[in-house]
């Protein structure tokens, strides 16, 4: 390496770090010392800098390698204007402005295209994507509970809901403004939504101050909403419960929550189901758990039996010397999988039934049966 610099020190990591120990460093860096955590403070701003300019350089496998072998910013101490996708040079040609922009797709910096959206409203410079209007002020998401039988979760079941929250204004329609009248491009940010703000040697897209982002002023506000697009009123919708649903899982139906202030996108709804036990079936993962009662005499001579499914009935051959907690496997015949790919077995489990009273007739028999016995099968305890 050459020049005043030490890119690795700077990132607080060794020669040898891999791609993801440098990118894990600048991530950690960036939110520490990212101007709009810090403002106004220029030590901060100037680190931030350092960070982001050995992030550039280290992160390019090509430029790594050039810089590691001393062919790279020799007596520079750094790359030069524009260098990379990084560009310190001014600010959309104004001027005395300087600015601190990514050229690049966000995307090539894998989940570092958060970072930038932590500040600001997203913006940094006129080289990332700021999100929509519509997206800043979405509305809330709304979580309600519904409790459903067994079979309905395993077949899937459409059912109503009434849900409480905000909702757009029926007299604006959402506008927040009086009926007759348009909210009006605001003059401040000129319908965009956001300002340019410098600090130091950066230049950062904040929310209009004015319009709060949203890039329109209402002047003459809607009297049932006093503005706001929304109210507060109870919707009676239909949500879909899919096939396969377990106890406690969660359903997202996007669009269905409370909408978003003047025309925002309206939030997502998330649907908590709880699934009530079964009399005789149980649910492990895909599969259906069924004990099945067998009598002593089914259970020694062997039988065919009628056993319930989700489907309806089918038969099952019991063996003869079928023994207590024999399990057998019904392909296909347990619950839906997600998205259609099937479904689960079904696991029926041999229970031999003792009779707790007999007659005397069925003891007589019992006991010339034990007379017959024979084999002790506690045999191999006394061994």
């Amino acid at each position: 390496m050459n020049g005043d610099k030490d890119y690795y020190k700077t990132l607080g990591v060794d020669k040898k770090a891999s791609e993801k120990e440098i990118r894990d460093a600048y991530r950690k860096l960036a939110r520490k010392y990212h101007p709009d955590a810090n403002p106004g403070n220029k030590e901060s701003e100037e680190k931030f800098k350092e960070v982001s300019e050995a992030y550039e350089v280290l992160s390019n496998a090509e430029k790594r390698k050039q810089y590691d072998s001393g062919g790279m910013f020799a007596g520079a101490g750094g790359p030069g204007p524009g260098f990379g996708p990084f560009d310190f040079g001014s600010a959309g040609g104004r001027p005395g402005s300087r600015s601190y922009t990514y050229s690049g797709d966000l995307g090539d910096l894998g989940d570092l295209g958060d970072l930038f959206n932590l500040f600001g409203g997203g913006g940094m410079g006129a080289g990332t994507g700021r999100r929509s209007r519509r997206e800043t002020h979405k509305g809330r998401d709304l979580q309600t509970d519904v409790t459903i039988s067994f079979d309905e979760a395993l077949s899937g079941i459409t059912i109503p809901l009434t849900v409480s929250g905000k909702s757009a204004c029926p007299t604006c329609k959402g506008s927040g403004a009086k009926p007759g009248t348009l909210p009006k491009t605001c003059p401040t940010c000129g319908g965009r939504g956001s300002v340019s703000q410098n600090q130091g040697p950066f230049a950062f897209s904040r929310p209009c101050p004015a319009c709060g982002g949203r890039g329109t002023i209402v002047e003459d506000p809607c009297e049932t909403c006093r503005g706001s697009g929304v109210v507060e009123m109870p919707r009676n919708i239909k949500v879909k419960i899919p096939a396969g649903i377990k106890d406690g899982g969660k359903v997202r139906f996007p669009g269905k929550g409370e909408a978003g202030p003047l025309g925002g996108a309206p939030g997502d709804l998330f649907v908590k189901v709880h699934v009530k036990p079964h009399k005789y079936f149980k649910r492990k993962n895909g599969n259906i758990l069924l004990d099945l009662p067998v009598t002593f005499p089914e259970a020694a001579l062997g039988t065919t039996v009628e056993v319930p499914t989700i489907n309806g009935k089918v038969k099952l051959k019991i063996p003869a010397g079928t023994s207590d907690g024999k399990k057998f496997r019904l392909r296909g015949k347990g619950a839906p999988k997600p998205k259609g790919k099937g479904h689960g077995d079904m696991i029926v489990t041999a229970r031999i039934v003792v009779p707790r009273k007999m007659t005397a007739k069925e003891k007589e028999l019992v006991k010339k049966l034990q007379e017959m016995e024979k084999k002790d099968p506690r045999e191999f305890l006394q061994e």
